[in-house]
């Protein structure tokens, strides 16, 4: 794929969705229908089902109805519904200990973030999930707050721009082509 061919989120897009688009490389690759659904499913195949309440309407176990953010075990499922491996990078080790150029098992096929984010003058404290996609040899940031991608210049950059993240308390998610 070359970079010029590059897709990224629209600007109503800005969620797990968009980052899931621009891990795939593939417009509505999800939706917020499909998602929803992933969600709903986790919370039928919970064992401890929480006991449903007024609040249940727009604060749900995995998606937030008013931030229209997902938790976490939605990207897993939703990935590994795509074949796609989710390793949680422990943030304990700098991304120097990530394989960026492809010699552990299993392929790295990107990453994603979640950050913590404030908006709207300091109102406003949420997380923000931003993709990182190796294509044709040259790591890109796919933030869907911006308006083009981003390339690194190399998987230095890439490693610095890590350890950045990991420094303000986000969360770094090594998705593999194939699960280990």
């Amino acid at each position: 794929m070359k970079s010029s061919s590059l897709k990224m989120a629209s600007e109503k897009d800005r969620n797990l969705s968009g980052a899931f688009n621009n891990l795939l490389q593939q417009k509505d690759a999800f939706t917020r229908a499909s998602l929803n659904e992933i969600a709903e499913k986790l919370v039928l195949d919970d064992p401890d089902k929480q006991t449903w309440t007024p609040l249940s309407v727009v604060f749900k176990p995995h998606h937030n109805s008013l931030t229209g953010n997902y938790d976490i075990n939605v990207l897993i499922a939703a990935l590994e519904g795509r074949g796609k491996a989710v390793v949680w990078h422990d943030r304990r080790n700098e991304a120097v200990s990530i394989d960026l150029d492809g010699g552990d098992s299993g392929t790295l096929m990107g990453i994603v973030l979640n950050v913590p984010v404030t908006r709207y003058a300091g109102i406003w404290k949420g997380r923000h999930w931003i993709t990182l996609r190796k294509i044709d040899g040259v790591w890109y940031n796919l933030d869907s707050d911006f308006k083009s991608p981003c390339s690194f210049k190399d998987s230095e950059e890439v490693r610095e721009f890590l350890d950045h993240i990991i420094g303000l308390g986000g969360e770094v998610l090594l998705v593999k082509d194939d699960k280990e």
